[in-house]
């Protein structure tokens, strides 16, 4: 079985290996046969399938060393030692964690009236315990590509108020003695709501009876499965009605960085769209797009025939276009005309406010004719763009000539 290094470097071969393809196979208007597409594309099939080994085994190789780790830490104070550490309480105690899974498992659990009630919701259900949320944010980063890029913050209110400087102050040239001229940034307000994303899980009676079931692992990875691609969907294309306001809206989201010659990309348009993002931001920018269009920028090259992707050989380093990482995902929209297909900026602009608590409600009686127990889960949160500079976007020219 080859390493994950290995790998690496077969995928950098099979790279170069469709590179000098290209060059040798170009036509005089740049394109190519027929025949010769169908080769070049099986090539790039290759590449692209290493490049998803690379992902799994990288994947396989976080989880063993998960699960490698000890179960328990080492006692290091002496023995009949105090313990200073704070006890944890409401949510974040022992005791709520014991009692919300005992009364998952269970609708008769006798702990539920006297330690659940500091965590019950307005609308039934019960918070969930500190450490599993952290859980379930980390899955939701996992399953969630956005949520790795933006800035999250925790709101205890349905609504949040963050100040943003929407205009700057000037300095002037003055004479000797001239009076300073006043010059005031100004001030305006980006406001965060609260919107409800939900979903309902079913789990049979037999697996909530099993104790060798790992049943928080179950409900995160399938609230991050369901949750986390709808989020993802809205930071990217939402509208903002009943939902988060994404990059790529036309009110709210990010501001256009270039517009296409044609409807098709070329290299001049990655470099307008690059360039079109201040020097501050290009620090931390990240490229954003369709894995489609990642696929159209291969076949692009530099003023100095070098081309603009690249395929990383190193451990912990990403590929990059034009020496910048990126990411891709389903949500973003493909090239086509009128569309914006690309974003490229500092993400860490874009906020998520998550309201403090995720919530489980049991609902025993629905399925039971069928042997089954539904979970309602469910969060509130809002991301908008607070810096709508940071962000900019390719648009595809439309076909009207717009």
């Amino acid at each position: 079985m080859m390493t994950i290094q290995e790998l690496r470097e077969k995928r950098a071969k099979a790279w170069d290996t469709a590179r000098d393809f290209l060059d040798s196979k170009r036509q005089a208007d740049g394109t190519l046969s027929e025949e010769d597409s169908k080769t070049y594309d099986a090539m790039e099939a290759t590449i692209v399938n290493l490049g998803k080994e690379i992902q799994r085994m990288e994947r396989q190789a976080e989880i063993e060393a998960d699960m490698a780790r000890a179960t328990s830490a080492p006692i290091l104070t002496t023995p009949a030692a105090q313990n200073t550490e704070p006890e944890k309480t409401g949510t974040a105690s022992a005791a709520y964690s014991d009692a919300f899974w005992n009364s998952i498992r269970n609708r008769n659990w006798i702990d539920v009236r006297n330690d659940l009630h500091v965590g019950t919701d307005t609308e039934g259900g019960y918070l969930v315990p500190d450490e599993f949320e952290r859980k379930l944010i980390e899955a939701l980063e996992e399953e969630n590509i956005f949520r790795q890029m933006a800035t999250v913050i925790k709101t205890s209110s349905g609504d949040r108020k963050i100040p943003i400087v929407t205009s700057k102050g000037d300095a002037v040239w003055m004479d000797e003695e001239e009076q300073y001229t006043l010059s005031d940034d100004t001030f305006g307000q980006a406001s965060l709501s609260a919107y409800k994303l939900g979903t309902a899980i079913k789990i049979s009676e037999e697996l909530l009876n099993d104790s060798v079931f790992d049943l928080p692992s179950y409900i995160a990875r399938e609230f991050a499965r369901r949750i986390g691609a709808k989020e993802e969907e809205a930071f990217f294309i939402g509208n903002g009605t009943g939902k988060p306001t994404g990059i790529f809206n036309a009110t709210g989201g990010a501001q256009d960085g270039a517009t296409t010659a044609g409807v098709s990309i070329t290299f001049d348009d990655v470099m307008e769209l690059f360039y079109s993002l201040r020097s501050p931001y290009r620090k931390k920018a990240v490229w954003v797009l369709n894995d489609s269009t990642v696929k159209a920028l291969r076949k692009l090259k530099d003023g100095n025939g070098n081309y603009i992707w690249q395929p990383s050989v190193s451990a912990g380093v990403p590929d990059t276009i034009l020496n910048r990482p990126y990411k891709t995902s389903s949500y973003v929209p493909e090239i086509g005309a009128g569309k914006k297909c690309m974003a490229f900026g500092d993400f860490s602009y874009y906020w998520i406010a998550d309201r403090s608590g995720r919530t489980f409600k049991r609902l025993n009686e629905l399925f039971a004719m069928t042997g089954q127990v539904g979970f309602l889960a469910m969060e509130r949160l809002d991301g908008k763009l607070i810096l709508p500079e940071a962000i900019k976007t390719l648009k595809v020219k439309s076909g009207s000539g717009a």
